[in-house]
């Protein structure tokens, strides 16, 4: 694939060949996934009534300590297939009633994504495609996704770039992360929620607040608030869950403390968010990480 020879779909540029060699994120050519699922967990207006249709990609661009999925994102637990077998892993999803097409972790494919899109499309896709990011992304590698994504669901981490390297070994995160979202909205507008209560188009933001990280998280509110019209959504969340290398980091080795939580809920309904979800205190749970499989793949 020619756009792989200098790759710079993300904000590290590493501008190698991954035709030949992995890149930081430790993809080379091919699209690599560890399950496909109707899954439902995320938001209301996402997983509905039947789930949204879920497809997790392998491998990632940040390298988050406390990544619950870091068997497939850090350990590259999954299972090599084609643009046209990922497009047929999205009919079945919509035979099976699913919602929506929703592509977790697929900022290393984006050229992959775009032609299996196209394909799927070409034989019949109609349910709403979303991108579900971590928000590391180059503004100017998702152009290539415009017209093909419906809904974008990015996360927003970090304001501080020393939380973002520290933690997720991200630096300038914030900074690309607000262009990203920016070049987002600018595809695909503020939410649209159908007669049934499901997200059929729009931007919607995540961002999960860490323990100790209380004026971090304001700064992410402040931005959003201050940056994007009041329609689009965003979500605060509480779910964090110690895992994978948390424990070699005392300060976030622990669920996060509710009341800080509540306190950033607060604060963001008094400085003007109209739109949003906020998570009970039984989300931290390990229970909600998924089984990766190779379900819905083989």
């Amino acid at each position: 694939m020619k756009e792989l020879e200098k790759c710079a779909i993300c904000p590290r540029m590493c501008m190698i060949n991954r035709n030949e060699h992995p890149g930081y994120c430790g993809v080379k050519d091919k699209i690599r996934a560890a399950k496909a699922c109707l899954h439902e967990w995320e938001e209301p207006c996402v997983s509905g009534i039947n789930g949204s249709g879920a497809i997790f990609f392998s491998n990632c661009n940040m390298k988050c300590v406390f990544c619950q999925n870091y068997n497939i994102s850090q350990e590259g637990l999954g299972k090599e297939i084609s643009a046209e077998k990922l497009a047929d892993i999205m009919l079945r999803l919509q035979k099976n009633n699913a919602h929506n097409i929703n592509l977790v972790s697929p900022t290393p494919y984006i050229y992959h994504i775009k032609e299996a899109v196209n394909i799927a499309k070409n034989n019949g896709l109609a349910i709403p495609v979303i991108y579900n990011s971590n928000g590391y992304e180059n503004a100017e590698a998702l152009s290539c996704l415009e017209g093909l994504i419906d809904i974008y669901l990015p996360d927003l981490k970090y304001y501080d770039d020393k939380y973002s390297i520290k933690y997720s070994k991200a630096p300038g995160y914030f900074e690309h992360a607000a262009r990203a979202i920016l070049e987002m909205y600018r595809q695909v507008g503020s939410p649209v929620i159908n007669d049934n209560g499901i997200l059929t188009k729009g931007l919607m933001i995540r961002h999960m607040m860490l323990p100790g990280l209380l004026f971090d998280s304001k700064k992410i509110v402040d931005w959003v608030i201050k940056s994007l019209p009041a329609e689009v959504y965003l979500n605060i969340m509480s779910q964090y869950t110690p895992m994978y290398n948390a424990k070699s980091y005392g300060e976030i080795d622990k669920k996060l403390n509710y009341k800080h939580y509540e306190s950033l809920i607060d604060y963001a309904v008094s400085i003007g968010l109209e739109n949003g979800f906020m998570q009970a205190q039984d989300s931290a749970n390990e229970q909600y990480t998924p089984i990766f499989d190779l379900s819905g793949i083989e």
